[in-house]
């Protein structure tokens, strides 16, 4: 039996919620994670984007997120997203000020503005707590009055569900459990209980038989990996430059090289480098 590829990849998550085709799987995943969130549900989705170029499949910075709009007009945007790049506040920010602003023509009223609400689905531990579901709101201080109900951000951070003991008798954790692509007979529980999760898991056991999205997966994956790498290996030479100048103005002021050596991690015979570049 073919291994099913992974739920959380960005372009399998597309391909499973983003169609057209699957529209009700993903209005009964967006009415998951309102009804953890103690908000109504919707009845109605549009899905803003449902098409995928192939050749963003092979881009490692191209976002291949899900827009849609609901029926009352609220804009929903959805990224998945594996690795910390330790900017998702930032990121998760912009791209809702993005949507939210987009709404504006010239001439149109602000009182026209609808809400718009950000789904980040994260493959790492983010917020300092214990929950694997966090709803973010523009609040008052001191009496937690919202401001405007226009902005919503919601962080769902996989890795926490399996920290936690928590049942299955919330939709989100059955469709949390989906997409950390648990054991097949475990998938397969679930979408006895869920008829959405078993449209889901069909549609991912033929995207994993079917040999061009296992070939786009795997492009997907190495576009990832290879841009994951890029960025470790940018922070790595910033930190050996930032621990190389540490080094030098130690060196000036007459530290040990052995002090030196043990304050950066820098090696003793790279330090004796410094040292003998100082002084030609």
């Amino acid at each position: 039996m073919m291994d099913l590829l992974k739920p959380s990849i960005d372009f399998v998550f597309k391909r499973i919620f983003g169609v057209e085709e699957n529209k009700d799987v993903l209005l009964d995943f967006l009415n998951a994670v309102f009804e953890s969130a103690n908000e109504p549900g919707v009845t109605e989705i549009e899905i803003l984007n449902p098409y995928l170029d192939k050749t963003t499949v092979y881009d490692k910075m191209s976002v291949l997120d899900i827009k849609a709009r609901t029926a009352s007009g609220t804009l929903i945007n959805i990224e998945i997203q594996l690795r910390d790049q330790q900017d998702m506040e930032k990121r998760s920010l912009y791209y809702w000020a993005r949507m939210y602003g987009s709404q504006l023509v010239q001439g149109e009223i602000y009182r026209s503005l609808c809400r718009t609400v950000t789904i980040n689905i994260l493959g790492f531990n983010y917020i300092d707590n214990d929950r694997y579901h966090n709803t973010f709101h523009l609040r008052e201080d001191n009496t937690g009055l919202i401001l405007t109900d226009d902005i919503e951000i919601h962080m769902i951070e996989l890795q926490k569900l399996r920290e936690i003991a928590v049942g299955q008798e919330r939709k989100l954790v059955r469709w949390t459990l989906f997409l950390l692509g648990s054991a097949r007979e475990k998938l397969e529980e679930l979408a006895m209980e869920e008829p959405a999760i078993k449209k889901a898991l069909t549609t991912l056991e033929f995207l994993s038989q079917d040999r061009e999205a296992r070939e786009l997966y795997e492009a997907r994956q190495k576009a990832i990996h290879d841009w994951n790498s890029n960025i470790q290996g940018a922070r790595e030479a910033g930190e050996r430059k930032k621990a190389s100048e540490v080094a030098q103005r130690l060196l000036r002021k007459g530290v040990p090289i052995e002090d030196v050596a043990e304050l950066t991690e820098l090696s003793v015979g790279e330090i004796e480098q410094l040292q003998r570049d100082q002084t030609h």
